[in-house]
């Protein structure tokens, strides 16, 4: 199931998927993920929405999802009762209870890397 999500504490559509993710992921504001990773990134002198930057972020935080080659839905699925952040190309979504929350509809891309948020 997806669900429109935009945290985007001015109501825009901006580049800012991670920040969005982790927002809904983790229930806080738009306003905080965003100072606390931008805060990270500075420190580690990289941006805040490189791919590496972002699975280490993650990794460090959160248990790594095991999976070969499934779609962002099939993933969700697998995890009703989680609530869980999956990368895919170009992009990081946020899954809760098996609802993509979103500004779009990624269910049929190619997840990545997925992490166990809750």
């Amino acid at each position: 199931m997806y669900r429109f999500y935009n945290a985007n504490a001015r109501g825009l559509f901006e580049n800012d998927c991670t920040v969005r993710a982790i927002s809904m992921a983790t229930g806080k504001s738009w306003d905080d993920v965003y100072e606390h990773l931008s805060d990270i990134a500075q420190f580690e002198g990289t941006m805040m929405d490189d791919r590496n930057f972002i699975n280490r972020y993650l990794s460090t935080k959160y248990e790594e999802v095991p999976y070969l080659s499934e779609t962002v839905g099939e993933v969700a699925e697998d995890y009703p009762d989680n609530i869980l952040l999956i990368t895919m190309n170009g992009h990081i979504t946020c899954s809760k209870y098996g609802v993509i929350y979103d500004s779009f509809d990624p269910r049929d891309k190619i997840a990545e890397n997925a992490w166990i948020v809750k």
